[in-house]
């Protein structure tokens, strides 16, 4: 048996799968985010430590047996974290999360040294880990003086589970420590906010072995013998690793929370002017891009809240044949946007509102939007050199068709359906502490699902959704002196 950790930012889930990646079961622990002024956001560490044993805890309940025979161990974790520890491993304060933006002008000041863009192949974004680092150092002082050791989220994880500080390249890809060509800490990069090498976790691959469980832990879970931890991945890549987006031009694209569109390369291809994540992938030698809207599903139920209609209720009204586009353009800007803008400040907007501009034609460009939106991420993806050919969509988002079609029709490729499952991160961790229990060969492993049905671009619609998308292009110049 092979355990998968998740830590994700509302929840811990974990998942069990047997030697051929059957599911055996999985559970959950419940997190908060502490919100102490505006635009910050926080987690105490001991709360992972605690939702790790309730989801543990859970599994134990449903399968006993099973949770005894646990030979690996993969960890997956949101990103970015800054997780600050002293010499006796005491957290020094609540973690501050990836979708923190106090650190705004310290990661504007960062992002004007060349060196970063240079090394890390990204833009010093404010949710990124170095600038949060620059934000303590000039706040906290006495608490950034105390620092021996600056883990992520899971590497925290990892350390109360094996007394190891270890991370690997997916994750700190996304501190701006990294050089994502080298895949290695910067020394350079490290000094620039007044750290060093001495108090990063050290580093392996996803797939590599990163300590073993303490006895006492497994002891207490009612596991026995040696149980290896695997590198892991942060959240997105272990995702790839579940959904078996691994190999060079394989993407997915995730309509959460947030938007994302993901693709594996077979080498690195920095471009970070185009706002496109350049992270080390979670397997040897291979890296990917990621392009990133902070509003998909949230556009949705944003627009569920304000009209008093479920999500569902909303989509079903359009039916299930994809509409042209009604002149209506909705902005999905409603925190902010990452990829290709990077810009916190700009807001959403609908534009071409008319008299007959009925709900559902609000809900269709709303769709329309976040549509546009990817097709955006498309482009800059295209100008940092990869090429995408059909995505496998994934996500809460991804049940409604209508949605889907509209993808496929703005990006001017197929979409692909799983079949039934869960190939999310928690998967992905465990298919990582296989590799790294068995010393499988990742790409074997690391599997696609089997696709359940395909969505076509609307060859009739593909002219009226250039058009569309077009004008929804204009628009994010002619509202952001607005927004600034």
């Amino acid at each position: 048996m092979y355990l998968g950790l998740d830590l994700g930012t509302s929840g811990v889930k974990a998942m069990l799968i047997d030697g051929d990646q059957t599911i055996v079961g999985s559970a959950n622990g419940s997190l908060d985010v502490s919100r102490p002024h505006s635009g910050w956001s926080e987690q105490e560490p001991s709360h992972w430590v605690r939702a790790t044993q309730e989801a543990v805890a859970g599994l134990k309940a449903k399968h006993p047996k099973e949770l005894t025979a646990v030979k690996g161990i993969g960890l997956s974790g949101q990103m970015h974290g800054a997780t600050l520890i002293d010499a006796s491993d005491k957290v020094l304060r609540p973690c501050i999360l990836w979708n923190d933006t106090r650190s705004h002008v310290e990661a504007a000041a960062l992002d004007a040294d060349p060196r970063f863009r240079a090394l890390t192949g990204n833009i010093v974004f404010p949710g990124f880990t170095a600038p949060k680092l620059a934000w303590v150092e000039k706040h906290e002082p006495d608490i950034f003086s105390r620092i021996a050791k600056v883990l992520l989220p899971k590497d925290y994880l990892r350390l109360w589970l094996t007394g190891d500080y270890i991370s690997e390249m997916s994750d700190s890809a996304g501190t701006s420590w990294l050089d994502t060509g080298k895949r290695a800490w910067s020394a350079d990069l490290l000094a620039a906010t007044h750290l060093s090498e001495e108090q990063m976790p050290a580093l392996v691959e996803g797939t590599e072995q990163a300590g073993t469980l303490r006895p006492e832990l497994a002891a207490q879970w009612g596991i026995s013998g040696n149980v290896v931890v695997a590198g892991g991945a942060g959240d997105n890549a272990a995702s790839a690793c579940g959904m078996g987006t691994v190999s060079d031009g394989a993407a997915f694209v995730s309509l959460g929370t947030s938007g994302v569109l993901f693709a594996a390369n077979g080498s690195y291809l920095p471009k970070p002017e185009s706002a496109v994540h350049a992270f080390c992938h979670a397997l040897p030698n291979t890296w990917h891009q990621m392009g990133v809207i902070l509003s998909a599903t949230d556009a949705l139920n944003w627009h569920s809240g304000v009209t008093g209609k479920s999500a569902a209720d909303l989509t079903g009204e359009l039916g299930e044949t994809l509409k042209a586009p009604t002149g209506v353009t909705f902005l999905p800007y409603l925190s902010g946007e990452r990829t290709p803008h990077n810009d916190a400040v700009i807001r959403g907007a609908f534009i071409g509102l008319e008299h007959e501009s009925s709900r559902v034609v609000l809900t269709q460009a709303v769709l329309e939007g976040v549509a546009f939106a990817i097709r955006d991420n498309l482009e800059a993806l295209r100008s940092a050199g990869t090429g995408i050919s059909r995505v496998t969509a994934i996500g809460g988002g991804s049940r409604s068709h209508y949605w889907l079609a509209s993808i496929a029709t703005a990006l001017g490729v197929p979409v692909d359906l799983p079949a039934d499952g869960d190939f999310g991160a928690a998967f992905g961790a465990a298919r990582l502490g296989l590799i790294a229990a068995t010393d499988a060969d990742p790409i074997a492993v690391c599997t696609p699902p089997v696709t359940s049905g395909t969505i076509e671009p609307v060859s009739a619609l593909s002219g009226a959704y250039e058009d569309a998308y077009t004008r929804y292009r204009a628009l994010y110049p002619a509202i952001k002196s607005l927004a600034h």
